[in-house]
């Protein structure tokens, strides 16, 4: 979130930052007003329609509109589904998911008014394959409905001037993946399953923001681009 954040204010966008953690907020928005940009700070929590709605509500005050909008919010949860607690299952579903949902829900009432608009999500390659030795069901299951939910409002907005497509990453650095990148065999694994052999590193996904972002994707919608060091292609 950081880095899509970054590279828009970069390429020239004013940005709204929203998270629960509005101190992690504040460093950025430091950093993209350094740019000279302008940066809106956002305390929201996408499992909360009231909360969206709010930060709609702010930034179109502040900026008069919504151009642009990154759903890029994700937690996951491991083990067997067997065991799986419905809570955990739940937050996954609330965050990954409902949050997609309910932030287009409430972003697509003014992009209407605009004729216009791009609506970006972050789905995973997990919304395609699972993972060998990995139990995350509930992540897999979140990131194939964002998929096709990507796809299905493509259809439905696709006469108002707003496309809807969808990033689908491989592993990335990223807090959900510390874990994983201390973990000898998990690295190897990565290795062996990308045809690049390796992860993916800082600023690869920021072409693909753009790309989506920028109106040089103005007859491109419903499109889910893997950028996944061909994982897929394995």
């Amino acid at each position: 979130g950081k880095q899509f954040a970054l590279s828009l204010a970069e390429n020239g966008a004013n940005v709204v930052v929203a998270a629960r953690r509005v101190e992690k907020l504040q460093e950025v928005a430091g950093q993209i007003e350094a740019l000279g940009r302008q940066c809106l700070v956002c305390e929201c929590d996408v499992t909360n329609e009231e909360s969206i709605i709010k930060t709609v509500n702010d930034t179109v005050a502040k900026f008069g509109k919504v151009d642009i909008l990154v759903n890029n919010a994700g937690v996951a949860a491991s083990g067997a589904t067997e065991d799986m607690k419905l809570e955990d299952w739940q937050k996954v579903i609330n965050t990954n998911l409902n949050g997609v949902f309910l932030f287009s829900k409430n972003v697509i009432k003014q992009m209407k008014k605009q004729n216009y608009g791009k609506i970006i999500n972050i789905a995973s390659i997990a919304g395609f394959v699972t993972f060998e030795g990995m139990a995350v069901t509930a992540y897999c299951a979140s990131k194939g409905g964002v998929v096709n939910f990507t796809r299905a409002l493509s259809s439905e907005l696709g006469g108002f001037g707003i496309t809807v497509n969808a990033i689908a990453p491989g592993f990335f650095p990223s807090e959900m993946t510390q874990a994983f990148e201390k973990d000898p065999t998990m690295l190897k694994y990565v290795e062996s399953r990308t045809s690049i052999n390796r992860w993916g590193k800082d600023g690869e996904l920021n072409g693909s923001l753009l790309y989506f972002a920028s109106d040089a994707s103005s007859y491109t919608t419903g499109q889910i681009l893997a950028v996944d060091g061909g994982w897929l292609a394995e």
